[in-house]
């Protein structure tokens, strides 16, 4: 499984010593329920297998290792994702991990796009930030036609 790998790696769920703490990005909803998450040196979710708080976690979270460009429409990737060359591959087959991944976050986005802007902007914000980004090869808006 694509994923499994994540529970060993966390390194999106770590902030290297050097840097400073990394505020995630939350919805207006995950604020109320959440306050505030921020990752000093390890996200305080983080257990021993993974996220702790599962299905439950912030979006932000959920999108990684992709990041979304609202003001070009644009999907990118975290290049230091160890995942990046299998996902990348995986796109080709639409019934993939990956591909369902995608289609998940591209939908998610979508309703996002109505809602709530203005985390769309602050979350690329802050992903530029601490990531390294490429822009990811393919575009659901146009590849898929989910406009």
């Amino acid at each position: 499984m694509l994923f499994d790998h994540c529970a060993q790696c966390q390194r999106c769920c770590h902030v290297d010593e050097d840097y400073p703490p990394l505020e995630v990005t939350l919805t207006r909803q995950e604020k109320t329920v959440y306050g505030s998450v921020c990752i000093e040196t390890r996200c305080e979710h983080l257990g021993p297998v993974g996220c702790q708080l599962a299905e439950a976690k912030p979006v932000s979270c959920k999108l990684y290792p992709l990041s979304y460009a609202p003001q070009t429409r644009s999907f990118h990737f975290d290049v230091e994702c160890p995942l990046k060359s299998v996902y990348f591959e995986q796109l080709a087959n639409p019934d993939s991990e990956a591909s369902l991944h995608f289609s998940r976050m591209a939908e998610m986005i979508q309703n996002l796009e109505h809602t709530d802007q203005a985390f769309l902007a602050t979350n690329y914000a802050i992903d530029l930030d601490y990531f390294e980004l490429e822009v990811l090869p393919v575009n659901p808006w146009i590849d898929r036609k989910l406009k």
